[in-house]
């Protein structure tokens, strides 16, 4: 599933070739993919101009003229790119918005998991994501305060939408190996220090992976490179690069979950 950094590369990459364009029409190939309706994405899109392009947790957002709001999730296999008629067809273009230069925007989707919900407001639409890790207002003191109330164990908190927005497995392993903490430890536990060794290390690996344009594992997102900078996931087996143990995978919270059995001590 693209996470924070894969789509905040989306959206650098298409905001130059979308602002001040103007959508023709729509064309809906699988209409399960559009909320509340199909009727409502078209009239919150249809003949007005894209003057927004931005991201909210895993969220593409786009605003149009008239103050109409299209929110797009693309799950597990979604992607978004612009095609023209002289390429060849996307295989799984599931939604298309014929724009006013004679191109067209496509989410591809193979996997039909992808979603595009129109809004007025997207930040009600939105309201129950956490914070943004990014955000300046996402300091330590807040991210140890948030911790501290929770008991769970880090990886699946990490992994809750509503506890901290756009942070998937990926780089939620990323980030516990860097700070050297288990992912079953409890979040209630942790040392002030720990916490906030935590925070650095989140937003360091999200700032890495924007800037290599996030991880590409297989062909549903192929055009980062940050898989080559990742220490422990999807590694197993390989020495870790810290202290030369063997990489090992668990499964947590349903997930798989990679670790260095000594860098990260069970709790």
């Amino acid at each position: 599933m693209p996470e924070l950094p894969e789509v905040e590369t989306i959206v650098r990459r298409l905001r130059p070739q979308l602002l001040g364009r103007k959508v023709l029409a729509l064309e809906a190939r699988w209409p399960k993919a559009l909320h509340p309706s199909e009727e409502q994405v078209r009239r919150a899109c249809g003949g007005r101009e894209i003057q927004q392009l931005g991201r909210r947790g895993k969220h593409a957002l786009l605003g149009f003229s008239g103050g109409g709001w299209l929110l797009i999730h693309l799950r597990m296999s979604g992607r978004l790119e612009i095609w023209s008629e002289e390429q060849p067809p996307w295989r799984h273009a599931r939604t298309l918005w014929r724009l006013d230069d004679g191109r067209w925007l496509v989410m591809d989707d193979a996997r039909k998991f992808g979603r595009v919900l129109a809004s007025r407001e997207p930040e009600g639409s939105l309201a129950h994501l956490g914070p943004e890790p990014l955000d300046p207002a996402f300091t330590a003191e807040r991210f140890q305060a948030m911790l501290a109330a929770r008991r769970r164990a880090l990886k699946p908190l990490l992994l809750d939408q509503a506890f901290l927005a756009g942070l998937g497995n990926i780089y939620a392993d990323e980030s516990l190996f860097r700070a050297g903490i288990h992912p079953l430890a409890k979040a209630a536990a942790l040392k002030p220090a720990e916490s906030r060794e935590l925070h650095r290390r989140i937003q360091q690996v999200l700032r890495e992976a924007i800037e290599h344009n996030g991880t590409s594992i297989d062909w549903i997102y192929p055009s980062g490179s940050m898989q080559d900078y990742l220490r422990v996931y999807g590694r197993a087996g390989e020495p870790c690069v810290r202290c030369g143990a063997s990489i090992q995978r668990m499964v947590v919270a349903q997930r798989g979950t990679w670790i260095c059995p000594r860098c990260q001590r069970t709790p």
